[in-house]
């Protein structure tokens, strides 16, 4: 205590002694000795203790990830021709953080005029990336040498634009299967917030519909980029590193392009669908809906006329190979199965035939309003007789129809992979007292025994449908992917008895013989198949013709269906198989 008290008079005494001014000095001094020490404590502290994670920061300021997007997988055909593939072409990017803000207007205004592309939309795209994006945001695609000539010639006024070589999708065949392949195009805002953990960026092409769509994670590929050092007004200084962006896979299908050019052209100009399978595992070879589009129309900016002829076509991106319709006598396979199968007939049953049904005070007509006379089933579905298979229907009841449906597998999704797939629809009578508020009468049975009513069908389920008798009584499961595996992977048997098959066969290939198939009797190809007519009031009806060939070792099974096309399925759908199955014996001969 005695030294502090002393220690402490010392300095009075030297205030006194130094005045008033030295005092100020004083002071000074000693708060710059705690202000410097102050500031030493700090910077040890930055250096020593947070100096790793500051260094970390200063990097992220001055170091940027430039991405660079991989290419995508081919699609090829069964014979590796491409379907889908990629050509190089230019396109136009907007480097946010290396574009002067102040000139950003003139550089808005430029690019608009020699892109062509609205102010508004590019704009947009900057904005919707953020103003200091590291990334390049593309903004044209595909442009041309005299929009690069022009983009050059303002390069001092377009600083913070690039030109950059990049992969497109092409599809070099058009519109040629373009419901199987889909088409890709960009992400939008709803679609990036959901695929950004899977490492999606913005201005990403994704798989919109189709194999594009199902197959994505395949097809993308892995992004790469480089890494460069920018300085404080974000221009590059020089590259770091990079990392070569990995293509994705290619994919091959089990389509056959010959044959699929044959259904586009047998299908034509009419509405509705071809689809063509092999019947013994449920490769597709052919799959074809009209109307279509062409997938280049959205690799690429769409022009105001290819979006006007779109808007001029029914409902182009509708599958209808996937849908429901009914599948009218078509149906009659899964008939003669029930009944064939249940106690009440076998397979040298006859039934004689009529004019019509009278049921419930209403006339079910045979389609030639006289009735054939005697037939068995092979004659039954050779002539396609409505009263034989009315008849039937009566006998077994709706709970027999409604279990041979499920089990050709009707009423459920055939599992294709492709999206958009409808599973049709069964007619029950539990259905009927729910919607209808009343029970299944005898007329139910009877509408329903030939594909007729609330029964839907789509034409791939009627292929799975006309691919049991061919195959010898499997029930297949389609497929596009192309396979080396067993059949039996795509299969399951459908346990019917050997005599059951053997009147399927034999009554399909009577069709063509001498029955309503007879388009299709032509030499040096045996073919067996079924017609159908099927009624949509007040439109014209739709028409159907399923077929197989080799009747005696079927390769490949056909099924031809038009919306509302009026006239006969033998007529109308019948030459559409005919060519098809030509086609396929003509370009797989040595199979």
């Amino acid at each position: 205590m005695t030294m502090l008290k002393t220690r402490s008079t010392g300095f009075q005494a030297y205030f006194r002694t130094v005045g008033k001014e030295g005092r100020g000095i004083v002071l000074l001094v000693i708060v710059s000795l705690l202000l410097v020490a102050g500031m030493g404590s700090r910077l040890a502290y930055l250096q020593i203790v947070e100096g790793q994670r500051n260094r970390q920061l200063a990097d992220e300021n001055r170091i940027r990830l430039i991405p660079k997007p991989p290419e995508r997988g081919k699609i090829l055909d069964r014979k590796g021709r491409v379907l889908a593939g990629n050509s190089f072409s230019y396109s136009v990017f907007v480097w946010p953080m290396a574009a002067k803000k102040s000139n950003w207007p003139r550089t808005l205004e430029l690019l608009a005029q020699i892109l062509k592309v609205p102010e508004e939309e590019i704009n947009h795209r900057v904005q919707q990336a953020g103003v200091n994006s590291p990334s390049l945001i593309r903004v044209a695609q595909g442009i041309s040498q005299a929009q690069i000539v022009a983009l050059e010639e303002h390069r001092a006024e377009l600083e913070g634009i690039e030109i950059d070589r990049e992969a497109m999708r092409l599809y070099p065949h058009g519109e040629i299967a373009a419901h199987i392949l889909g088409y890709i195009g960009e992400l939008n805002a709803e679609e990036l917030e959901e695929r950004r953990d899977q490492g999606y960026r913005l201005g990403d092409v994704i798989g919109q519909m189709g194999v594009e769509a199902s197959y994505e994670e395949t097809l993308r590929g892995t992004w790469g980029g480089q890494q460069v050092e920018v300085d404080g007004e974000g221009k590059v200084i020089r590259i770091l590193g990079q990392k070569i962006a990995r293509p994705g896979n290619d994919i091959t299908l089990s389509i056959d392009l010959d044959v699929q050019r044959a259904a586009e052209a047998a299908l034509g100009n009419r509405t509705g669908a071809i689809v063509a399978m092999d019947p013994e595992d449920g490769s597709i070879l052919a799959l074809v809906s009209r109307p279509a589009f062409d997938p280049n129309w959205f690799a690429r900016r769409m022009s105001e006329s290819q979006w006007q002829e779109l808007q001029r076509r029914q409902n182009p991106f509708v599958n209808r190979a996937l849908q429901g319709f009914p599948p009218a006598s078509t149906y009659k396979i899964v008939t003669a199965t029930a009944g064939l199968e249940s106690e009440y007939f076998g397979p040298d049953s006859v039934l004689m035939t009529y004019s019509a049904l009278n049921t419930g005070g209403f006339a079910f007509h045979d389609w030639n309003r006289a009735g054939f006379g005697s037939l068995g089933f092979a004659g039954a579905l050779a002539w396609s007789s409505n009263t034989f298979f009315g008849q039937v229907a009566r006998r077994i009841g709706p709970e027999s129809l409604i279990d041979w449906s499920r089990r050709y597998g009707m009423g459920e999704k055939t599992g294709i992979d492709l999206p958009g797939e409808a599973a049709g629809f069964i007619p029950t009578p539990e259905w009927k007292e729910e919607v209808f508020g009343e029970g299944w009468y005898d007329g139910d049975s009877l509408i329903t025994s030939i594909g007729q009513g609330a029964l839907q069908v789509s034409p791939l389920q009627a292929a799975v449908m006309f691919a049991v008798p061919a195959n010898n009584g499997y029930r297949v499961r389609p497929h596009l992917i192309r396979s080396t595996e067993n059949p039996d992977k795509w299969r399951q048997s459908l346990n019917l008895q050997p005599s059951t098959v053997s009147v399927l066969r034999q009554g399909l290939r009577q069709v063509v013989t001498g029955g309503t198939g007879a388009a299709l009797n032509v030499p040096n190809i045996a073919i067996a198949g079924k017609s159908g007519t099927g009624e949509d009031p007040p439109r014209p009806h739709h028409t159907w013709f399923g077929g197989y060939a080799p009747a005696d070792k079927p390769e490949i099974v056909v099924v031809a269906f038009a919306e509302n096309s009026g006239g006969g399925g033998g007529s109308v759908g019948g030459p559409m198989v005919l060519n098809v199955i030509q086609a396929y014996v003509k370009h797989n001969s040595s199979k």
